[in-house]
């Protein structure tokens, strides 16, 4: 009898949610139907292709054809075949080891900087900052490690007597990795940069004055115990801007280094997926390619979760 009441109480508890859920969803109708059109896009282009891929990596399709059925054939071929896309899970947990973690340290500290200046330079410094993920900076950075005397990096380096000869900088593949995980990280500075910066914005000035009655004497321990828990929101939300920017990467490599890379020595499992998927038209081994992508992105998102998840309440 008491199993049967606590079981009724629970779904009286359901009930309950699920009416001041809709109640909520009355009383701001509002500004549910102005992010409408953002919800359906998203809908449309993000979770139906996501939904789509996961049966259509076990078919052989190549956009012409009604899709066959192969099975786990693509995703066999991947791991044990495909020498390429080992190489390309090599490159990109390279490129996501730098440009995710260090990345978003450098993220926040750049954040945590500016909202020490004046409110006029911090606007100034916050422009110059997240401009580069708005422009395409491509141009400027070819020039910068142009492979011939005239790029700016191999002048340098000649004027100083540092090298002998112009090092091809996109073309060498001793080079290329390192030059495109340098440009990801400059463009990097995006969304989540800006999220952090908004979160120094509306911290409680009060927490500080309590801090110091509390012992708190240096900016590192403001930083540490009362800065970084109040900014629980704004971490998980650059921290998965992190994530997702780092393991989709493709588009600087192919826009720096060329498509193909030299040996493969930038190519992503992006770059993977979009050779398969809009050169060659195999589009279901790029869904195989995608849907594996995934779920590592998935499996790492529910860590970062778990690590961040104290300074979330």
């Amino acid at each position: 009898m008491e199993s049967l009441d606590a079981a009724a109480i629970g779904r009286r508890t359901r009930k309950e949610k699920r009416h001041y859920m809709w109640v909520e969803a009355k009383r701001n109708k509002a500004a549910y139907l102005m992010i409408l059109p953002f919800m359906l896009f998203f809908f449309v282009f993000t979770i139906v292709p996501v939904v789509m891929s996961l049966p259509m990596g076990f078919t052989d399709f190549n956009m012409v054809q009604m899709p066959k059925w192969v099975g786990l054939s693509n995703y066999t071929t991947l791991f044990l075949s495909d020498k390429v896309f080992m190489q390309s899970i090599r490159v990109t947990f390279v490129f996501a080891v730098f440009t995710g973690p260090i990345s978003y340290v450098l993220c926040f500290l750049l954040a945590w900087l500016i909202n020490e200046l004046h409110p006029r330079l911090r606007t100034i410094f916050t422009l110059i900052f997240y401009a580069p993920s708005m422009a395409n900076v491509y141009t400027v950075w070819k020039l910068i490690f142009s492979g011939d005397s005239y790029g700016y990096l191999n002048s340098f380096l000649l004027d100083l007597g540092i090298i002998t000869s112009p090092i091809q900088w996109l073309t060498d593949a001793d080079y290329v990795l390192g030059v495109t995980i340098v440009v990801q990280m400059w463009i990097s500075l995006g969304a989540g940069f800006l999220a952090l910066r908004a979160g120094f914005q509306n911290i409680d000035r009060s927490q500080y004055e309590a801090g110091a009655i509390e012992g708190i004497k240096s900016r590192w321990q403001e930083l540490i115990y009362i800065t970084i828990p109040s900014m629980g929101p704004q971490l998980m939300f650059a921290a998965v801007m992190q994530i997702v920017s780092s393991f989709t990467a493709g588009t600087v490599s192919q826009n720096l280094v060329g498509f193909p890379s030299t040996d493969y020595a930038a190519h992503t499992i992006m770059n993977h997926a979009y050779d398969y998927g809009w050169i060659r038209y195999e589009m279901g081994y790029a869904s195989a390619i995608c849907m594996i992508l995934f779920i590592v992105m998935y499996l790492l998102n529910k860590l970062i979760s778990k690590i961040l998840n104290r300074y979330m309440d």
